[in-house]
């Protein structure tokens, strides 16, 4: 069910995501997390943050435009189904459509640290590590204890 939703460019249930996310943090016993890709509407947002009772410390967001974002995923070999023009075009109206709200809803928090994913990618590793550097994590501290 999740690969043939994938394959149409579709979001995955939220209960179905959620119930997947919470037991990879369970599992990993960690107070930090990654997740990629997720919350990918208002409804997965509201969602989760309810069920779990977590709220994310800020929002990584790879500010890309489609040509470029076309241009790498078709160019990336990984033999997935969701790698072809049409799919890669369906997902970029389901992000402005749906993903885009929510990285609306946490900007007005002052929780979306942006990349701008248009550089070379090496410069947007960079970018990543720099964020999630202690240094970067001791300055947002900081900052955010003199408000």
């Amino acid at each position: 069910m999740i690969q043939n939703m994938i394959k149409e460019g579709k979001i995955v249930p939220s209960e179905v995501t959620i119930k997947l996310l919470q037991k990879a943090i369970q599992e990993n016993g960690n107070d930090k997390f990654l997740i990629d890709g997720f919350p990918r509407n208002e409804e997965n947002r509201a969602a989760f943050e309810k069920v779990t009772e977590i709220e994310p410390k800020f929002v990584l967001f790879f500010d890309c435009p489609e040509e470029e974002m076309e241009k790498r995923l078709l160019g990336r070999n990984q033999g997935r189904e969701d790698d072809n023009i049409e799919t890669i075009r369906k997902r970029f109206k389901v992000f402005l459509e749906s993903s885009l709200p929510v990285i609306q809803y946490y900007e007005a928090k002052g929780k979306v640290r942006k990349i701008n994913a248009a550089k070379p990618i090496e410069a947007v590793f960079e970018e990543v590590k720099t964020i999630f550097s202690p240094e970067a994590e001791k300055v947002k501290i900081n900052s955010c204890s003199i408000l």
